[in-house]
Formats: structure tokens, C-alpha cells, sequence
């Protein structure tokens, strides 16, 4: 059970043993593999074994990696993002699942629209209000979306949160069923569709996949425990692997 290909077997059984017992399809759970601080061929070796989606944490990070890792490789940034890198941000990523406020989505909403492109995020939410979290306050996601009501280059696609670290995944279960049913509450609301769910992690995710998670983001549990931070070598060639 040490490669990533058996990694891998391990949690789609997983999630499909999850979805069985909510009475889910498990083709509407899709894995965000974060890659962050693990290097170009441990996403390659992802790849190879069927995993296409992939998630960082930092933007910079992410500009010196994609080049060394496969083309068919997709990106999404699953940490916290500055509104000052959100222009790079909306030319690196197909979907940004951490936006807190209505600054950083209108500096988006701009960013997107200078590269030519529609760009799909979701929402975070402060579930569990821990003031050492980003996130919006539960209450504050109705006002947002109404006020996104006027953007034209993004799309919000779902609502996003990570809540208190927990050694028992039945203790965070109701954080997950708080984001469901606010997701639900603000359809109503607000009139979006938000079809995406992006919580879980390697600790938890079966209980998120039995509470909606559409968008589960695991990184041990795939790639093993982080080591170091990942730096590009200063002779890599930024097209060396980027068609393999």
C-alpha cells in the first residue's frame, strides 16, 4: 500500500462505499488531489494512475510546478488567495475554491475578464466561526451572492469550508451538514444553482461524501505525509514534461 496507484484504489473504494450508503452515484464525488509541496513527478505518477485534478495551496508555487507536470493535468487552488495575486490566480486555475470576500471576487471577476475567460469558484464559509480561520460568516453568504448578481466573469459554483480538526470524523459531520443546508438555504434565496460542495479531507472525507461533498480534497491520503516543500531546481526546463 505504498504507491500512489494503490493509494488511490484505496480511497475510490472508499468513496464509492460512501456514496453507496447516502444512495449517491459515485461519478458526482470528483477528487481534488493536493499536490502542494510535493513535486512535479509525484503528479505525474498521479496521472499515470488516473487522477487528473489537482490542487495547490499557493499560487506561486503553482507557477513553477505546472510546467514540469503532465498537460492533461487539472488545476484548482484550494488555499487561502491575496486579492493582489488574484490576476495570476485566474490565468493558472479552472476553479478557485476559496473566495472570502466580495473584494477578492470582484478582483477576480476583473482578473477573468482581462484573460479572456468565465472562471468557476466557490464560496468559503467560516462553518465553526474559529477566529483563526479565513471564511465567511454563514450569514454573509446570501449578501454576497446577491451581490455577485452584478460580476460577469465569474460563476459561483458552490460553497467551500475546512472545519475544526477532529481525531473522529463523526465530530465534524455536522459542519458538512451546515454547509449542505446553507448551500440549500441560498438557492432559494438567492437563485443559483451552486452545484458544488467542496469539503472533506484525507481524515474525513467519508463523512463528507455522506453529506453532499461533490469536491473532496486529499493530499496525505494519496501522496503520503509531507516531508518538505517542494522548490523547482534552478536548471529545470519549464517545457520539459509538459506534454508527457
Amino acid at each position: 500500500m505504498d504507491s500512489i496507484g494503490a493509494r488511490w484504489a484505496s480511497v475510490a473504494g472508499r468513496i464509492e462505499q460512501a456514496c453507496r450508503r447516502a444512495g449517491r452515484d459515485p461519478a458526482s464525488v470528483r477528487v481534488v488531489a493536493v499536490s502542494k509541496t510535493h513535486g512535479p513527478e509525484m503528479v505525474r505518477a498521479a496521472c499515470d494512475c488516473g487522477l487528473t485534478l489537482f490542487g495547490e495551496n499557493r499560487v506561486q508555487e503553482a507557477q513553477a510546478k505546472m510546467p514540469l507536470c503532465p498537460a492533461r493535468a487539472v488545476w484548482h487552488l484550494v488555499g487561502h488567495l491575496q486579492t493582489n495575486k488574484a490576476r495570476a490566480a485566474a490565468r493558472l486555475f479552472e476553479m478557485i475554491h476559496s473566495v472570502d470576500s466580495l473584494k477578492l471576487l470582484a478582483a477576480l471577476d476583473e482578473a477573468a475578464g482581462l484573460a479572456g475567460r468565465t472562471l468557476p469558484v466557490c464560496l468559503e464559509v467560516n462553518v465553526a466561526g474559529e477566529a483563526t480561520k479565513f471564511g465567511l460568516a454563514p450569514d454573509m453568504v446570501i449578501p454576497l451572492l446577491r451581490a455577485a448578481e452584478r460580476m460577469r466573469r465569474v460563476e459561483i459554483a458552490g460553497l467551500m469550508c475546512i472545519p475544526p480538526p477532529a481525531p473522529d470524523p463523526e465530530a465534524v459531520r455536522p459542519y458538512f451538514r451546515r454547509l449542505r443546508e446553507l448551500r440549500d438555504a441560498a438557492r432559494v434565496a438567492a437563485g443559483f444553482a451552486l452545484p458544488e460542495l467542496s469539503m472533506g479531507m484525507s481524515q474525513d472525507f467519508e463523512a463528507a461524501v455522506e453529506e453532499g461533498a461533490t469536491l473532496v480534497r486529499l493530499g496525505t491520503v494519496l501522496f503520503g505525509r509531507r516531508e518538505a516543500v517542494w522548490k523547482r531546481p534552478p536548471d529545470d526546463s519549464a517545457g520539459a514534461s509538459a506534454g508527457a
